[in-house]
């Protein structure tokens, strides 16, 4: 048996299907890099969990999240600033695109 990060104990079919779907994932990223470079596939990851941090943060969706970024220009900040910002804690980065957002009429509570 295997103890994961959240100290579940994995059946032998799940510790293969775990270590089958992190090849999958390394054999993507690989692929993903050689068609798009490593910078940018770097960009779509860091673009992509930030949208998740902020949902979250905001208690949104993932969808939701996007859809705000969007209107109010959090997503060309992050397309334009992501390298700056992906060397600060996620928190950080989460809340300078509220306040970009709340510059360009955004508004949450």
């Amino acid at each position: 048996m295997v103890v994961n990060e959240k100290e579940e104990i994995l059946t032998d079919e799940e510790k293969f299907m775990l270590r089958k779907a992190r090849q999958e994932e390394k054999e993507i990223f690989a692929l993903a890099e050689k068609i798009l470079g490593k910078e940018e596939v770097n960009k779509i990851a860091f673009v992509t969990f930030i949208i998740n941090e902020f949902a979250e943060a905001y208690k949104m969706n993932r969808q939701e999240g996007y859809c705000y970024l969007k209107l109010y220009g959090g997503i060309d900040f992050l397309h334009n600033h992501w390298w700056a910002l992906h060397t600060d804690n996620p928190y950080y980065a989460v809340r300078d695109i509220f306040d970009v957002c709340k510059n360009n009429g955004g508004y949450l509570l």
